[in-house]
């Protein structure tokens, strides 16, 4: 992917009602400083690659480095679970990721600026490629944003 921002314009009756509607607290949203940790844990020790995190819905859809073409779901509250996790087998950071481990929580904090810094348009569901660098963005009024994740680091554009 270049360096350069893709955005996509989503359904037309979802932007036109953008206004009228509120962010409701999701479980994601009340445990959000541990969610972090948890996909952080994900991408370090369980050979995550790509992480897709549905934070309306509360779901995690992981793809691992040894099993790329079969992704995984864990929904609600099961990504808190140690158990669910730890069917996922350790595996070490892949060397060749364009994102770098201490890289994930950075992103994750400014997803988090993202979700919470307006109850209209909001963050509803985010991406992050450890291999390719690439971030996804899917905001309330069903705009996606797919960017480099150095260009999103230093934007003022995902400033809140």
């Amino acid at each position: 992917m270049s360096r350069q921002l893709l955005q996509l314009k989503g359904d037309p009756s979802i932007r036109r009602f953008v206004f009228s509607q509120t962010r409701a607290t999701s479980l994601f949203d009340q445990r959000y400083d541990e969610l972090i940790d948890r996909i952080e844990e994900l991408f370090l020790l369980y050979g995550v690659f790509h992480v897709q995190i549905h934070m309306s819905t509360c779901q995690v859809t992981v793809w691992l480095l040894d099993d790329p073409y079969n992704y995984r779901v864990l929904a609600g509250d099961e990504i808190f679970d140690a158990d669910n996790r730890q069917r996922v087998p350790l595996l070490s950071y892949p060397d060749g990721a364009k994102i770098g481990g201490k890289q994930i929580r950075p992103l994750m904090e400014k997803f988090k600026l993202l979700r919470f810094g307006d109850d209209t348009v909001y963050l509803r569901s985010g991406s992050i490629n450890v291999m390719n660098g690439c971030l996804g963005l899917n905001f309330s009024c069903d705009g996606t944003h797919y960017i480099d994740h150095a260009e999103f680091l230093a934007s003022e554009l995902y400033e809140v």
